[in-house]
C-alpha cells in the first residue's frame, strides 16, 4: 500500500487543480494566442490526465476565449489575465480585465450588426458569472468536456 501524504493539520492535500494562465498585453495576434493556449490546454488535459475532451468542446472553448478577450481588449485598458482549469468535467474559462464596468446582455435585435458576443457565450456555457475584483471584474464561464448523449448542444437539458 502507497502512503498518503498527510498536512500538518492532519488533512489529506487535495489533488493540484489542473490550469494554466497567461497575461495578454492586446499586442497583435494576442486573441490568437489566446485561442492557441486554450486548444494547448485542452489536449494537455486529454493527453496527460486522460479526461474526455469532444471536439464540441474544444470549438466552444476556442469560440468563449475568443469572445471574452476581444471584449477585455476592446473594452477595457491595461493587460488582460485569462486562466483556464479543469472543474470536474468542466473546463472553467476566466478571463480579468481592469475595466470594472459589468457587461450587459443587449437584446435581440437581427438588424443589428455585431456585438453579438456575450449572447453567443451565454448560450453556449453550462454556467456564466461576472464579478467585480478590487480592480476590474473577472468573467468566468464553464463548458462540458464531453459530448452530451442527450444531444443538447451546450451540453444542457432542452427546457
Amino acid at each position: 500500500m502507497e502512503a498518503v501524504p498527510v498536512g500538518e493539520d492532519g488533512a489529506v492535500p487535495e489533488a493540484e487543480p489542473v490550469r494554466t494562465a497567461v497575461a495578454l498585453t492586446g499586442d497583435d495576434g494576442c486573441i490568437a494566442e489566446a485561442r492557441q493556449v486554450a486548444v494547448r490546454f485542452l489536449a494537455r488535459v486529454q493527453a496527460e490526465h486522460g479526461l474526455p475532451v469532444s471536439e464540441r468542446a474544444m470549438d466552444l472553448t476556442r469560440l468563449v476565449v475568443s469572445e471574452l478577450v476581444t471584449n477585455a481588449l476592446k473594452y477595457a485598458p491595461g493587460p488582460v489575465l485569462m486562466e483556464l482549469r479543469i472543474v470536474g468535467d468542466l473546463v472553467e474559462v476566466s478571463v480579468w480585465d481592469g475595466q470594472p464596468v459589468l457587461p450587459v446582455a443587449r437584446a435581440a435585435d437581427p438588424g443589428r450588426v455585431g456585438q453579438h458576443g456575450l449572447e453567443i457565450v451565454m448560450a453556449v456555457a453550462q454556467s456564466f458569472e461576472v464579478v467585480r475584483e478590487p480592480v476590474g471584474k473577472r468573467i468566468t464561464v464553464r463548458i462540458a468536456l464531453p459530448d452530451d448523449p442527450g444531444g443538447s448542444i451546450t451540453g444542457r437539458t432542452p427546457l
